[in-house]
């Protein structure tokens, strides 16, 4: 057995990253779209949980077809870099894209080169459009993970979809059993703790008189001791 030298690993970097909660309104109850990842996964492997993934550099620059309201955008811009904003909202459009095959879009042409991950995006005919992502949740990885991310979590109504939402023929292959689960339901699925934590505050807005409450949660664990608070 080899001998340690007595030096700690380095601690996993915090990745910038995003996810999308699509909710769907047209049946007897509320339902969002969820898939397993695989057993092999190095991140919560068999777990339930909502499309997404880290932000790459080809998410950065591209012109939106519809932009973030300017609240999201100014809860966005607190503890993150210039200009990220509009960075996690494109990376959440092409997670969702990538992994579910649905478009949240604008029937029109690039007009510039198109970035590397967007070619397929593109080819289907549409550019990314964020008018309908409601910025609703921000966690961070606690430390001691083999990956680490500060997520971004983006409502929105399954109605501004520009594909059928049933249609899942052009998903990847990293969610399986890709469904809409009734939101009372879906927390009796194997979850991560934060998404069923997630699960609670979409449940709360529903029933609550504003689909805009005061501030967005956010459980930081970037430092030594985990700390909640609000972005407002």
């Amino acid at each position: 057995m080899p001998k340690s030298d007595g030096i700690a690993p380095a601690p996993a970097p915090i990745r910038d990253a995003a996810t999308v909660i699509l909710l769907r309104t047209d049946g007897p109850e509320p339902s969002v779209l969820m898939g397993m990842r695989g057993a092999g996964a190095v991140f919560m492997p068999n777990k339930y949980v909502f499309p997404g993934g880290a932000v790459d550099p080809g998410d950065t620059g591209i012109g939106l077809a519809g932009d973030l309201s300017a609240t999201c955008r100014h809860r966005l811009g607190l503890d993150a870099a210039h200009g990220m904003g509009s960075a996690l909202a494109t990376a959440a459009i092409r997670e969702l894209w990538e992994e579910t095959g649905q478009i949240l879009g604008r029937a029109e042409g690039w007009g510039e080169a198109v970035p590397e991950g967007w070619r397929e995006f593109a080819d289907a005919g549409f550019r990314p459009d964020a008018a309908a992502l409601r910025f609703v949740f921000r966690a961070i990885t606690p430390p001691g993970r083999p990956r680490r991310f500060d997520a971004r979590f983006f409502l929105a109504d399954a109605a501004a979809l520009a594909t059928d939402p049933d249609d899942f023929s052009r998903a990847s292959d990293e969610l399986s059993h890709l469904h809409w689960v009734n939101l009372r339901e879906a927390r009796e699925l194997n979850l991560p703790f934060i998404t069923e934590v997630v699960l609670g505050e979409i449940a709360a807005r529903l029933a609550g008189p504003s689909v805009d409450p005061a501030g967005v949660p956010f459980f930081d664990n970037s430092g030594p001791e985990p700390i909640f608070r609000r972005l407002s």
